[in-house]
């Protein structure tokens, strides 16, 4: 039983932390000011280049001491010792908080001895990207985190335990419990979980649990395949290990393939940024191996790592029709980003991603997919760089099983004075770099990332728009050769595609600062695409789904016409321009489309989804699909 002494101090202490409570909530006039709502929503910003105003008012870095110890019977117990497996549901229970607040929260940082400093002028950088959301300003950001209000009893106060017993069975110091639970990945760096108070932008720490390792840091993880050439007997695989030394690929029945090595460092990254400062995450080691000697449209199974650091569990996967073959199928979409599986905020997340990422698992792994394309802004991590891990645990049940082809985006290469085309800041400093590493297409270098592939009856000719497109300049000229060297007998259609679109009905009151369409690029590359004759184009960047008809210079030269079966059909017997259509609907905030819309514009859609291609040598089927599985629109070319 305490005195009356320990009684009184306690309730001095609930006092005291009210006062202190409210006056984090409301700084003085001369101090720091913040937004007065630390959980405003996120407001989605399509074009990727922020807008809005910032809450952040002054411009300062400096630690923070940890909260005053107001709660002295806090206690953080995780359901694991560890080490923790490659992926591991982890509860954290809370208990013995004397005041719950809707300010509390639990983060995930990584590496355990990260600073969880409060660092403000870290808003400038996050506001850089594009995401105006309230996030935690740390000196390192944190993997994810919750608010411990997720848990439904958390405020109310649910369950309840008495600390310090009054008289009659009274109690005068109650406190409170809380339960949160975490989906964790093999990040190679291990895990503490931090509690913190003071909300998103002031926080102070709290608590502390971990930290907790990974079994195995070393671990090969996250593989996916790609095609490297147009024949479809070669496949490159590229795989994420906390180890250096090479590994090997086992495929095919007996044959391997010793992987090449390569990493990146902070001083790749762009300054000022995220990448380069607070976003920073150990990479681990980039792997990657060529499977070489294989048959076009097989199944081959494939198993990689080392006996030193363990083999990955054995994945079947299937190679592409080669050129010229009389049929292929084929997923194709934008903007597609990441999410928490377990309800986690992170920076920048993509509402609609996990939906249509399952949707397309469940398509690859119940049809005849013969490959996916992703044109542009493909993980959003935008500087935050262990977000790259998230995004390529997601998609592995695709990537790994089918080509996983690529178009570089805004958010993977946009950064000032850094070689991009446009100068925003959007992708956060990764400046291409990891885009480049993780995604190693076919092209003629590096940082020149447009190359041409063909499968099947479909040559595509892929481009990047963040990348100079002007007449006369290096990737202008490309267009125009490889356009010219198609091979019409071999592949009677031309599929060209990039980030960025030519046209679009997208509205916003952005739109007048940071148009959705670069009228230049369209002006520059339009006649090209005539004089190619190219059958359809397809862009991301705006998010929504809107099918033009064949059209150039803004005219309707062809229009659908139904067929027996009531499907829209452009007969391209003659020739007259290309049939567009904007795909940037599978995972980022969708977009709204104008009131008033052009004659080009046909159908228009604010749904996720991604695009079905079906392709004969006389018949090219379009599909969209919504994430049920169900046809949101579709079309036909016919030769």
């Amino acid at each position: 039983m305490p005195t009356s002494a320990q009684s009184v101090l306690a309730v001095a202490l609930i006092l005291l932390a009210a006062v202190v409570a409210q006056a984090l909530q409301h700084p003085l006039p001369d101090e720091r000011i913040y937004a007065s709502d630390p959980w405003k929503p996120a407001r989605g910003d399509p074009l990727g280049a922020g807008g809005f105003e910032s809450s952040f008012r002054t411009i300062n870095r400096r630690s923070l001491l940890n909260c005053f110890d107001l709660n002295p019977y806090v206690n953080m117990t995780v359901d694991t010792a560890g080490p923790l497996s490659d992926t591991q549901n982890v509860t954290v229970s809370i208990s013995g908080v004397v005041n719950p607040s809707d300010h509390d929260w639990l983060g995930v940082v990584s590496p355990s001895n990260a600073s969880t400093s409060n660092c403000p002028d870290v808003a400038v950088l996050i506001l850089a990207t594009g995401d105006t959301s309230e996030l935690p300003l740390l000196c390192h950001y944190p993997v994810k985190f919750k608010l411990l209000k997720e848990d439904p009893g958390y405020l109310s106060c649910a369950s309840s335990q008495c600390q310090v017993p009054g008289l009659f069975g009274s109690c005068l110091v109650k406190t409170c419990s809380a339960s949160i639970t975490f989906r964790l990945i093999n990040i190679r760096t291990d895990i503490m979980f931090v509690l913190f108070t003071g909300g998103l932008q002031v926080p102070c720490v709290v608590d502390k649990a971990g930290p907790l390792p990974f079994a195995n840091p070393k671990a090969p993880l996250y593989g996916h395949i790609s095609s490297i050439d147009s024949t479809g007997t070669s496949m490159r695989l590229t795989w994420i290990s906390g180890d250096a030394a090479p590994q090997t690929v086992q495929y095919a029945d007996g044959s391997t393939a010793t992987s090449t090595v390569g990493t990146f460092t902070k001083s790749n990254m762009c300054e000022p940024s995220a990448a380069s400062d607070f976003g920073w995450h150990d990479p681990g080691f980039i792997h990657t191996a060529v499977m070489t000697g294989l048959s076009p449209s097989t199944q081959y199974s494939y198993q990689y790592g080392s006996q030193a650091v363990g083999l990955s569990p054995s994945t079947n996967f299937s190679t592409p029709p080669a050129a010229g073959d009389d049929a292929v199928t084929l997923i194709i979409f934008g903007d597609m980003g990441k999410a928490e599986r377990d309800g986690s905020s992170i920076h920048y997340i993509q509402p609609g991603s996990i939906s249509v990422i399952d949707a397309i698992t469940t398509a690859v792994s119940g049809a005849n997919v013969d490959f996916v394309f992703h044109i542009g802004d493909i993980s959003y991590a935008t500087g935050f760089l262990v977000e790259w891990d998230n995004f390529l645990e997601l998609i592995q049940p695709i990537a790994s099983r089918v080509p996983y082809m690529t178009a570089i985006g805004n958010h993977e290469r946009d950064h000032p004075l850094s070689g991009s085309y446009y100068s925003g800041t959007d992708s956060g400093g990764e400046c291409g770099i990891l885009y480049y590493n993780y995604f190693q297409m076919p092209t003629p270098a590096q940082d020149k990332p447009w190359y041409s592939l063909e499968s099947g009856p479909i040559h595509f000719t892929v481009v990047s728009t963040e990348h100079d497109w002007k007449a006369g300049s290096e990737q202008y000229m490309w267009i125009q050769a490889d356009l010219a060297s198609v091979n019409r007998t071999r592949t009677p259609w031309v599929v060209y595609t990039g980030h960025r679109p030519m046209y679009s009905s997208y509205d916003s009151v952005l739109n007048a600062i940071l148009p959705a369409v670069d009228t230049e690029y369209t002006d520059a590359i339009e006649p090209l695409l005539l004089a190619g004759k190219v059958d359809l184009v397809l862009a991301g960047h705006v998010h929504n789904y809107e099918r033009l008809c064949a059209v150039y210079q803004g005219k309707c030269l062809v229009n659908s016409t139904k067929d027996t079966t009531g499907l829209d059909t452009y007969n391209f017997t003659t020739y007259a321009a290309p049939v567009q259509a904007v795909i940037g609907m599978s995972g980022f905030q969708l977009d709204g489309f104008k009131s008033q819309v052009d004659v080009w514009s046909k159908v228009r859609i604010s749904e996720y989804g991604y695009v079905g291609i079906q392709a004969t040598r006389q018949k090219l089927l379009f599909e969209f699909m919504f994430v049920n599985m169900t046809v949101g629109d579709s079309f036909a070319i016919v030769k």
